[in-house]
């Protein structure tokens, strides 16, 4: 059953660092925390109010990636990890263990998941995809289910009816097997959403899957599993609001194109691309998609809500990432790449001496503006003519102001600033304000045209890459 209490935070000793694995004691009588860390020790602490440690002392010399109370032996640890299980005992403050033998079995690489069964037995799951069953109370084998698995089994998961669930990694496949470990039905997590990494029981046949790709899936064997969760598992460089709608584009080094719903925080679709991703912008009719890639070439565009492909869109533009704006009446994207070029509609010209990091487009489509790493400020007509008369474009209003260079913006760099500090700055529908996004994993708003800082909000990362306001906001 799952619970949604939420029981006072405990604050770990600042000599453990990164905990692995956390699991709770039945009895809830100590503190329900085992953390593993990178030195492979375990800690057992006292209670929920005190955090202190109640013992702690080295699990093995190799990683240790999984550790469980047992359900039933309230003073019965198991934790498994490289080439090893072991079984411990608590007695007052004192931590025993014995070692898992495994006898005529071949030992695996990584034993890489455990569970209980209803009996009692302690159930593993292991990188050569066996499952094996070890007595109640002992260390030995007492059965093996061979080849359960193609590739190692991530999680095992009891169910409350006493049937058995194991998740595969490299076959991405559910297996659910009887008291007797026979195999009762399977079924396979879309490849999209990545191999299985935890099993959750919801209520009935209810099911919530964890993968390697950031997603957290609830269905069930039989009808399949949608996506509750879903994010990118890399670098998030790309984003985009829908003209129109309260849609929002995101794509990444993950080579994943995400259309989200703002209302919902759930994803409309994705799609793969070839290569990691660096830009994305939407068509003013809100029906295409342009995607710029770390290879420098533009994404064949997406059209929604089913993404064709359209190879004859595709072009080469240089040898480093692209940003991509659309223009104001929709003509076909721009993109500007990093070999030092400027492109619109696919035909180059020499202008920046250094790579280019963002563009705007005019209102009546006649110009663009490009800033480049060298800290130029160049202004173009959709011809990729270089205009270089500041009097040709001083009354010139803008679509966005996704520039970090210029008069009306200059007010967002504090004294002393690297020029790389700003990764992205945006301007409000209603021309009030200006937001940008910043290394040290802040937005900071401002009044526009901008003269010094209105409000700073510090984010979750070390640095923002990029943000935009939906669509009349």
């Amino acid at each position: 059953a799952l619970s949604h209490s939420s029981p006072p935070p405990l604050t770990l000793p600042h000599s453990l660092t990164l905990p692995r694995s956390l699991s709770y004691n039945p009895s809830l009588s100590h503190t329900p925390s085992l953390p593993l860390t990178q030195s492979h020790s375990l800690s057992y602490d006292l209670s929920l109010s005190l955090s202190l440690s109640l013992s702690r002392c080295q699990c093995s010399n190799e990683p240790v990636l999984a550790a469980s109370f047992h359900p039933t032996e309230a003073n019965l640890i198991v934790t498994c990890g490289k080439s090893h299980i072991l079984f411990w005992t608590l007695e007052g403050s004192v931590l025993t263990k014995k070692q898992g033998i495994f006898e005529k079995q071949e030992k695996p690489k990584y034993v890489l998941s455990v569970t209980f069964s209803q009996n009692g037995d302690v159930i593993s799951g292991d990188s050569s995809g066996n499952l094996i069953i070890w007595g109640k109370g002992t260390n030995r084998i007492r059965s093996v289910v061979a080849g359960a698995h193609e590739g190692g089994i991530f999680s095992v998961c009891m169910r409350n009816d006493g049937t058995l669930l194991s998740g595969g990694g490299k076959d991405r496949k559910l297996i659910l097997w009887d008291q007797q470990y026979r195999k009762l039905q399977e079924s396979e997590v879309p490849e999209a959403f990545g191999p299985v990494r935890t099993i959750a029981e919801g209520k009935g046949a209810e099911l919530f899957v964890g993968t390697t790709r950031n997603c957290i899936l609830q269905g069930s064997l039989a009808n399949g599993y949608n996506p509750i969760v879903q994010g990118h598992t890399d670098e998030l460089w790309g984003l985009a609001a829908h003209p129109s709608t309260g849609l929002f584009a995101t794509c990444g080094h993950d080579r994943l194109l995400h259309l989200w719903d703002s209302s919902s925080h759930q994803p409309v679709w994705s799609q793969t691309l070839d290569d990691p991703a660096q830009a994305v912008g939407f068509h003013p009719s809100g029906s295409v998609i342009a995607v710029g890639l770390q290879t420098a070439r533009l994404n064949p565009p997406v059209t929604l809500p089913r993404p064709p492909p359209l190879p004859d869109a595709n072009a080469q533009l240089g040898s480093k990432p692209l940003t991509v704006r659309p223009s104001a009446r929709g003509r076909p994207p721009d993109a500007a790449c990093v070999s030092c070029c400027c492109c619109c509609c696919c035909f180059l010209s020499q202008g920046h001496s250094s790579f280019v990091t963002h563009l705007d487009w005019s209102h009546d489509s006649h110009y663009f503006v490009t800033n480049s790493g060298d800290y130029e400020i160049l202004h173009w007509t959709p011809s990729c003519k270089q205009v270089t008369s500041a009097d040709q474009v001083r009354s010139v209003q803008w679509v966005s102001s996704t520039c970090a260079l210029g008069f009306q913006v200059f007010g967002v760099w504090p004294e002393g600033a690297d020029g790389t500090d700003i990764n992205a700055i945006c301007r409000s529908a209603d021309d009030q304000l200006l937001a940008t996004a910043d290394d040290f994993g802040k937005v900071n708003l401002f009044s526009f045209p901008c003269s010094h800082p209105r409000v700073r909000c510090r984010g979750q990362s070390s640095r923002l890459a990029s943000q935009r306001p939906p669509p009349g906001q």
